[in-house]
């Protein structure tokens, strides 16, 4: 049976925005972020980090530092008693990519790619399921893949009149919106 899940972008929502960042000592929980997670844990639904990372496709860093730094998101999640169920990353660039990154994907947020992917991966009820986010494009890929959304004012953010507070105040609404819809 499909199960709800939360999609969260990564820079900005989760973790402190870096530009480009590219290693994993570089990686800093937002405050409360973990808490937020954990909460989405205890909850039973599935948390999945769907992430642009066009950094791969710039030549800025190879795509194995990506995954150390999920790696580290991880690892601070874990001291903290939250987890991550999955990440997805997308390398490319529609125009800044080089070699085979230099594509216009169907995966590049605000297309839905990597939340159909993890819909079919992980057995998700798209409809069922939230996405999380602190740009517009966040909101977009999360509506293209049938979800609900949410946007927070951290990371890019700052300037949304439509967002919350942050990844905390998200998973605060989301309770009790699931909640509404579940009485």
């Amino acid at each position: 049976m499909p199960r709800d899940a939360v999609f969260l972008d990564r820079d900005g929502t989760l973790i402190e925005e870096v530009h480009y960042l590219s290693h994993p000592e570089q990686v800093r929980l937002i405050p409360a972020a973990a808490d937020a997670v954990r909460r989405l844990n205890d909850a039973g639904v599935l948390v999945v980090v769907v992430t642009n990372q066009s950094g791969v496709a710039r030549g800025y860093f190879p795509e194995n530092c990506v995954r150390e730094v999920h790696d580290r998101v991880s690892l601070l999640l874990a001291e903290r008693g939250a987890k991550i169920d999955a990440f997805y990353h997308c390398p490319h660039h529609p125009t800044e990519g080089v070699g085979e990154y230099r594509v216009a994907c169907a995966c590049r947020k605000p297309k839905p790619g990597m939340l159909l992917a993890a819909a079919r991966d992980l057995d998700i009820a798209l409809t069922a399921s939230w996405m999380i986010g602190d740009k517009p494009c966040d909101a977009e890929a999360g509506h293209a893949a049938g979800c609900r959304t949410l946007l927070v004012r951290t990371g890019h953010g700052k300037e949304l009149a439509d967002a919350v507070e942050d990844l905390a105040a998200a998973v605060e609404l989301w309770a009790a919106i699931r909640g509404k819809l579940a009485a």
